[in-house]
């Protein structure tokens, strides 16, 4: 089944963050990423972008992050909000517009009050913003079919300087 995923960002300010999202998203399979607010627009793109998602996934600057969903789109607030769903215990849907607050305030009330659904990572305090992307796609990647790992997948997703192995798959004349 085709799913999507695309990231919204409300009013991020640090281009690190951003480039951080950027990366997340391309290694968790993300769509697209939206963004509102000026504060992103006037730092330094793609930052830590270090993988080059941005080449493969829109960034995209919108007034309103809501605006121009594909039928079926879920909104999925991620926020530490009293009443939200812990994520470990959530069910993401196969279309989903997550949304992330800016990393120096919360998600509006409107937008949570429109949300489809509203989750929370039960932590002790709160991550910053590209730690809690990286956990939302993580467990929504962890909880899906895709989620089996195999070796071709370590070998096209690691660094070229990687070329470790486990021991026992080592052959002994090489040991």
């Amino acid at each position: 089944m085709n799913q999507s995923i695309c990231i919204g960002l409300i009013n991020p300010k640090s281009p690190t963050n951003v480039g951080a999202v950027m990366r997340a998203a391309g290694c968790y399979g993300a769509n697209a990423v939206r963004y509102t607010g000026a504060r992103y627009a006037r730092a330094a793109r793609f930052h830590t972008d270090t993988g080059h998602a941005g080449l493969r996934i829109p960034l995209m600057p919108v007034g309103d992050i809501t605006e121009n969903l594909a039928a079926g789109v879920k909104i999925v607030c991620v926020e530490l909000v009293e009443g939200a769903i812990a994520l470990p215990a959530y069910v993401h849907p196969d279309h989903a517009l997550y949304l992330f607050g800016p990393e120096d305030g919360s998600l509006d009330q409107v937008l949570i009050d429109r949300a489809d659904s509203v989750v929370f990572i039960p932590t002790t305090g709160c991550l910053n913003l590209a730690a809690t992307v990286n956990v939302v796609l993580y467990d929504r990647l962890a909880k899906s079919a895709d989620a089996a790992g195999s070796d071709q997948l370590i070998r096209q997703s690691r660094d070229t300087n990687n070329r470790v192995r486990v021991k026992a798959q080592i052959p002994a004349d090489e040991r």
